[in-house]
């Protein structure tokens, strides 16, 4: 299993490509998907990653206070 750093780093690697793309990525057209929309779903994979990253660092850290 990841550690919760490593969930941290691919989000924050994921938010800020998917940014990127919404912000630059504007008027490049092709075929299949535009890639404003590719831009906004990795933001929001990337938001979940960094959330769960943050969620099982806090659930650890409140496993080793409590002693076990």
């Amino acid at each position: 299993m990841a550690s919760p750093a490593k969930n941290f780093a691919e989000g924050t690697v994921l938010f800020v490509i998917g940014l990127a793309l919404r912000l630059f990525a504007g008027d490049i057209e092709i075929p299949v998907f535009t890639l404003t929309k590719v831009g906004v779903v990795l933001m929001v994979i990337g938001g979940i990653e960094i959330l769960y990253g943050v969620y099982r660092t806090a659930v650890s850290s409140r496993s080793d206070r409590s002693g076990s």
